[in-house]
């Protein structure tokens, strides 16, 4: 873990050095330094227009008393797109844009989904009035939790999480 850590803090800054010098040399180093503020610029205000409709959608799931998982994946895409798009270069800028395609994060909340099914097995059990989750990673840790479904509010009460 520590080796791709290290890879990823200097193989990928290189190469987007690399990359913003050969813009600047093709075109101009204005050019170059335009297209990282532009890019940082669009990329932010997307980013945060993406996640503010994501959030909606949470709030939403959570008001209808599901679950919003895919939201929350989603969540978390825009904000590494979100990241990744105020950071200068060009593949980053890339990586970012591409989480911001709502198909193609689609298929990469996808790829996410199944990585953490690969990695952990969710089990519920239900005994009377409780219900009883438990994890099961790929290290053998087993997690157990336990919960007691209440009455539900009064209808004149907004659905609140206790």
């Amino acid at each position: 873990m520590l080796l791709r850590l290290l890879l990823l803090f200097t193989v990928v800054p290189l190469a987007e050095l690399y990359l913003l010098l050969w813009l600047a040399h093709v075109t101009s180093p204005l050019v170059a330094l335009a297209t990282v503020i532009v890019t940082g610029i669009i990329g932010a205000s997307l980013a945060r227009h993406q996640g503010w409709r994501t959030w909606v959608r949470i709030q939403e799931q959570l008001a209808a008393g599901r679950m919003p998982a895919s939201e929350l994946v989603d969540g978390l895409l825009i904000l590494i797109a979100g990241a990744l798009l105020i950071t200068p270069g060009i593949l980053t800028d890339a990586v970012g844009f591409s989480l911001l395609i709502p198909p193609l994060r689609r298929r990469i909340r996808g790829a996410v989904a199944e990585w953490f099914k690969r990695r952990a097995t969710w089990q519920v059990h239900q005994m009377g009035g409780t219900t009883i989750w438990s994890h099961r990673s790929s290290d053998e840790t087993i997690i157990d939790a336990e919960f007691t479904r209440h009455a539900s509010p009064e209808p004149d009460e907004p659905d609140r999480l206790p």
